[in-house]
């Protein structure tokens, strides 16, 4: 079985973790420790798209390839032009620009093509026909349509224009709204359980509400009024990425932020510092 992605990572080091964010001007890693976002620096200049911690290290999705690295630096890996990746079965998961899915474990495996893959999470692909998800079998759609954005831990979710879905019993609306951003945390997170869980409009951000009820989310207040990006988890906080380039991360007392500098950033994935 698929596992889960890493993308949006839990770590067991509490004190500082590095959160890497895709952006038109390339990859850039951040030191966050709880609530306090400090340095940060530019590890690759690409066209970075997507970004997702994975067992060979973190993958970025790049307008030219899919690199696989740290903040060490970053190597080709020969896909070709890239629109999403993820953590999948211990290895890279990948869309390109032409629909092609394919695993990377040193070297790459086609899959089956998709056309217009919006995100990845371990086993499930968003697009613009609906969510599909890798299994023993091949690839399957599973519903859906325009979806945005999907989380593969607990409970699948998944962002829609319609609204925010979960799967059960099939696909049930979980809250109501253009929803752009779902995570999930793959570690708090248990069969039938969401754990931690966020999801985003254009304008808000929504956190799953402790609890048995897959459909209680309440929004949060953000000191920055950009639209949400990504969301990621560390050990004691959750991590935001908005699309201007700036972070928020929250460890119980509400977001502090610190802005990147970082035009169109689209994804974060955070792992703990110097495991990338």
């Amino acid at each position: 079985m698929p596992t889960i992605d890493e993308k949006r990572v839990y770590t067991d080091q509490s004190e500082t973790v590095d959160a890497y964010v895709a952006a038109d001007l390339g990859v850039a890693v951040a030191r966050v420790s709880r609530d306090k976002i400090g340095e940060f620096s530019l590890v690759e200049r690409c066209t970075a798209r997507d970004v997702a911690a994975t067992a060979h290290g973190i993958a970025a999705a790049t307008a030219e390839d899919v690199l696989v690295g740290d903040d060490d630096g970053f190597e080709a890996t020969g896909f070709g032009p890239a629109v999403a990746v993820a953590g999948y079965d211990g290895g890279v998961l990948a869309a390109g620009e032409d629909g092609r899915l394919a695993r990377y474990d040193g070297s790459w495996d086609a899959i089956d093509t998709v056309a217009d893959v919006r995100a990845l999470d371990a086993d499930l692909v968003a697009a613009a026909d609906g969510v599909y998800r890798l299994g023993d079998d091949g690839l399957a759609a599973v519903g859906l349509d325009d979806a945005r954005d999907v989380a593969a831990a607990g409970v699948p979710l998944a962002a829609t224009p319609d609204g925010l879905y979960r799967l059960g019993a099939g696909w049930m609306r979980a809250a109501d709204g253009a929803f752009e951003v779902a995570a999930s945390d793959p570690v708090t997170a248990e069969a039938g359980d969401l754990g931690r869980a966020h999801a985003a409009t254009a304008d808000a951000l929504y956190e799953h509400a402790d609890g048995d009820d897959a459909d209680a989310w309440a929004a949060r207040d953000l000191p920055v009024e950009d639209a949400v990006a990504d969301v990621a988890y560390a050990t004691d906080s959750v991590v935001v990425l908005t699309a201007d380039g700036a972070l928020a991360a929250d460890a119980g007392d509400g977001f502090r932020h610190r802005s990147l500098g970082l035009r169109a950033a689209s994804a974060l994935a955070v792992v703990a510092e110097g495991n990338a």
